[in-house]
């Protein structure tokens, strides 16, 4: 499921918009989508501060009351949203700053569905891609993209749990171990470790009965019973990759 923000001043925009966008998912049964509207910019920063509302795709109308389309986008991109934006107006005038927040298409109004369309596919794949290589995690009050090659390896300490990444840096996450590997476990490379730790297999050194040797001279004792199946998660692992 996808989440997508409209982000429009006027009704009738959102109507035209969110009209156009439930045609582009019946052309495309695989794309499943969840759409937003918001009329005020502050509303959508709102909902991404306060209830960690992250939006996949976010289409903007540059011309709002009270803050600028633009303006807006700078904020998220400053809370750490990396959100794909489309933005949707009258005038080329912000062109350039819409593409300096990263903008991926600047699309004039009134938008039609064949320009609209396109752009779409194009954001799709791009989706897709990235939600293979990020985890978004709400850190120290910021929601945070960590790319999934950065996890070394996540250990349970008490009510929190410690995340620790290729830099040398590591962070606190207020999430039980059993949630944490919900998020992982559709990736290949992460493994469980008896119940206190998640290991990215992209990291292990080498393997033994007793010990996971990482790439960061980290050893992990394992418990006892747990190499058989780590093994053939390890092996497993690397020889779909080469295929």
């Amino acid at each position: 499921m996808y989440q997508i923000a409209l982000c429009d001043d006027k009704a009738e925009e959102l109507d035209k918009i969110e009209s156009m966008l439930k045609m582009y998912q019946k052309q495309r049964s695989e794309c499943s989508v969840s759409i937003r509207r918001f009329q005020e910019a502050d509303e959508l920063l709102w909902m991404v501060r306060e209830k960690e509302y992250i939006p996949d795709l976010l289409l903007m109308d540059i011309f709002m009351p009270g803050k600028l389309g633009v303006d807006a986008a700078r904020e998220l991109r400053e809370m750490g949203i990396g959100c794909h934006i489309i933005f949707l107006t009258v005038s080329r005038e912000y062109a350039l700053e819409a593409f300096q927040v990263n903008a991926v298409q600047y699309l004039l109004k009134p938008v039609s569905k064949d320009s609209l369309f396109q752009v779409l596919d194009k954001v799709w794949k791009k989706i897709e891609e990235d939600r293979k290589k990020y985890l978004v995690l709400r850190i120290d009050n910021r929601l945070c993209r960590i790319p999934l090659h950065d996890i070394e390896y996540i250990e349970a300490q008490k009510k929190c749990q410690c995340m620790y990444l290729s830099d040398g840096s590591s962070c606190l996450l207020r999430l039980t171990m059993a949630k944490i590997y919900e998020m992982l476990c559709g990736y290949g490379e992460f493994v469980k470790a008896g119940v206190s730790y998640i290991v990215n297999l992209r990291h292990v050194e080498s393997m033994s009965v007793q010990t996971i040797q990482l790439d960061n001279g980290k050893k992990i004792y394992l418990p006892r019973g747990a190499y058989p199946a780590l093994k053939e998660q390890y092996f497993h692992y690397y020889c779909d990759e080469e295929l």
